[in-house]
């Protein structure tokens, strides 16, 4: 899979002017970015799409997160945005369209070795309040979180009118560890001693950050268990794109939403709509 850019591009511009003037186009190159989870769900999903169109050349740098995507997308510095939110009133004027593709549990995980594998909301709440400062194993606890308007922070206040005066009080304290992206997310929580936060499962299941997955309220996250309601913390998956968008970047769209696609999707823990839904 090609995450970066590479001399190849500057080769391709070369020959526009002297040999393959119809062969190698901006436009063949697929410029991919989103939120950080949606971005580990598409790596197996490009891999796989590559192994049948060898000319397929796709980008995907560090994640913009979904906002600035949008942003980039908009400012035809993206062919293709992969979001945890659907397109607002303002971006759909401007030109964004959107279609849902699924959703995937948002978990909490901690280190390997705190010694815990279920913990309920009223724990949670009291672990983000601060009133519970060690593990069982009497290790201290470090929470990392996510900045306050973030889809993760959002999510998870849901979850309990507790838990959301629990995550203010976390974010009033001085000190706190505060990760920026999903990738920064688990990997800071996989390094940190007593380490405890949120991920996306889809994450967890492509990159296996070494993090444990604790159930939440005797529920082990699953699309299964979204499908049936009985866990209670949801991530959406949009694809944005424009009018404009290149027919490199619609036949791989197409592939993400065709069997294979979905089934490789399905597979790393997102539960994937019965069928393409339009937002606009």
């Amino acid at each position: 899979m090609k995450i970066t850019t590479s001399p190849w591009g500057a080769w391709c511009a070369a020959l526009l002017f002297l040999v393959l003037p119809t062969v190698c186009t901006a436009a063949d190159t697929i410029r991919i970015n989103g939120s950080g989870n949606a971005l580990d769900m598409m790596r197996p999903m490009v891999a796989a799409y590559e192994k049948t169109n060898r000319d397929a050349r796709i980008t995907m740098e560090k994640p913009l997160g979904s906002s600035g995507a949008i942003k980039a997308l908009l400012a035809g510095a993206l062919d293709l945005a992969v979001t945890s939110r659907t397109i607002k009133a303002e971006e759909a004027a401007k030109g964004a369209r959107a279609r849902t593709y699924g959703t995937t549990p948002l978990v909490i995980v901690t280190g390997h070795n705190v010694g815990l594998a279920d913990i309920s909301t009223k724990q949670l709440e009291d672990v983000y309040a601060g009133r519970v400062r060690k593990w069982p194993n009497g290790e201290q606890i470090r929470l990392v979180l996510r900045p306050r308007e973030d889809t993760d922070t959002r999510v998870l206040s849901r979850l309990s009118p507790g838990m959301d005066r629990a995550i203010s009080a976390s974010h009033a304290r001085p000190g706190m560890i505060v990760a920026i992206t999903d990738p920064e997310s688990y990997l800071t929580i996989a390094k940190t001693p007593g380490g405890i936060g949120t991920a996306s499962l889809n994450s967890i299941l492509t990159q296996k950050p070494r993090v444990t997955v604790l159930s939440l309220n005797g529920v082990k996250p699953s699309p299964t268990a979204l499908a049936s309601g009985t866990y209670p913390l949801v991530k959406e998956i949009h694809f944005i794109f424009t009018a404009v968008t290149p027919p490199s970047t619609q036949r791989l769209i197409d592939f993400i939403f065709s069997p294979q696609g979905r089934a490789i999707a399905q597979k790393n823990g997102v539960l994937v709509l019965p069928r393409p839904v339009p937002n606009n």
